[in-house]
């Protein structure tokens, strides 16, 4: 099958997604709205026919003084990468990108290779001689994982770890935690919880907190609790102007794509969470909570309410986004991988991200420079 690659428009590219039951929310349009500090470009492949097969949102970052650029697709490109033609796929994506200037190309490939359960989670959290989550042995493996990424090895490709935190810090994580949806009732789903979520969100109820759906004017609220939340949990924050940005760009595209929920208790917002919707994906996405009044519980009862949405919305999978996956006591985000094993879904583990050298001085000129910084 003879693949051609060219750009296509933002229609083209949404109704392609629209196709599919699940694909990133990093590959859609809007998307490229948000991340200012980028350029965008949507790809399409096209069959002999004609037809679009495959679509990719690649992002551009300027080298700094050169007009060369860093490519990025996180989370995609959307092709069908269990094909064993891989090269027909990757190879034009990488020749156009080339001719752009890009001298190095980032890609996130959407493929599992292994799961936890969470029970097996639990237990390698509570073993002492388990220090990553990596080295537990999976519930479940995924055999065509490693086959492509064999291929991809063959092809030039080099797999690497999440950015540094600068300007060209560029990366998702590869490990999430997703509870799956799909063909189960609400009901069953609240009974995978854990004892201490079904408590807390009784809990919840009971002291009066109340979850509701925020808007635009609400987005500074959560902004309030979020900088408090990334002191405390020892990350830095992104300025306001970029969720109003994300919320403008997203709901633009589709009005359901973002939503913003606020967890109140007697007048106060004691957490809020952003939720994202592509598909039957729903990712909860960003979250904040203040230290003030926690044994209301409204983190447990935020997610309840999300979780309960996005089963109405129709969604097959509910991810809870990134996990850690150091075991160890002294990690702080411990504590977060906990909250979401008590949901009783699953650890999952994507290929991981890939770099594709284009020029091979300034691919290496750039990993020396962020490594100085």
């Amino acid at each position: 099958m003879i693949l051609c690659l060219k750009t296509i428009n933002r229609d083209e590219h949404l109704a392609f997604v629209r196709t599919r039951a699940s694909v990133s929310h990093m590959q859609v349009p809007s998307w490229g709205d948000v991340k200012a500090d980028w350029r965008s470009e949507s790809l399409g492949w096209f069959d002999e026919g004609g037809r679009l097969v495959g679509v990719g949102l690649v992002l551009l970052r300027p080298l700094p003084k050169l007009k060369r650029y860093l490519a990025y697709l996180p989370e995609g490109p959307v092709i069908d990468w269990s094909a064993p033609d891989l090269e027909r796929w990757l190879e034009p994506m990488l020749t156009y990108l080339k001719g752009r200037g890009a001298f190095s190309v980032r890609m996130g490939p959407p493929v599992v290779a292994r799961r936890w359960s969470a029970a097996t989670v639990k237990a390698a959290m509570a073993d002492a001689q388990a220090r990553r989550l990596r080295d537990v042995e999976a519930t479940a493996h995924e055999p065509r994982a490693f086959d492509i990424a064999d291929r991809l090895r063959r092809m030039g490709w080099q797999q690497t770890e999440a950015g540094s935190e600068d300007v060209f810090a560029v990366g998702q994580p590869r490990h999430v935690f997703q509870v799956p949806f799909a063909g189960r009732p609400l009901q069953d789903i609240r009974r995978s919880l854990n004892q201490q979520w079904r408590r807390n969100i009784k809990k919840a109820d009971k002291a009066g907190v109340k979850v509701v759906q925020g808007g635009y004017g609400d987005l500074p609220a959560f902004y309030e609790i979020y900088v408090e939340t990334a002191e405390r949990d020892r990350f830095t924050p992104r300025p306001l102007a970029y969720f109003q940005r994300m919320w403008t760009a997203l709901t633009a595209e589709d009005p359901e794509r973002m939503r913003l929920y606020l967890a109140r208790h007697q007048n106060e917002v004691l957490a809020a969470a952003t939720m994202l919707t592509v598909g039957e994906h729903v990712w909860y996405s960003y979250g904040a909570s203040t230290s003030r009044n926690r044994e209301a519980q409204p983190n447990n009862a935020i997610q309840w309410r999300m979780m309960s949405d996005a089963h109405s919305l129709g969604a097959g999978v509910y991810d809870l986004r990134g996990i850690t996956d150091t075991l160890e006591e002294s990690n702080h985000l411990l504590g977060l991988l906990r909250f979401k094993v008590g949901t009783g879904g699953e650890a999952i583990e994507y290929l991981g991200e890939w770099n594709y050298p284009l020029s091979k001085t300034l691919h290496k000129a750039l990993g020396f420079y962020l490594s100085r910084r």
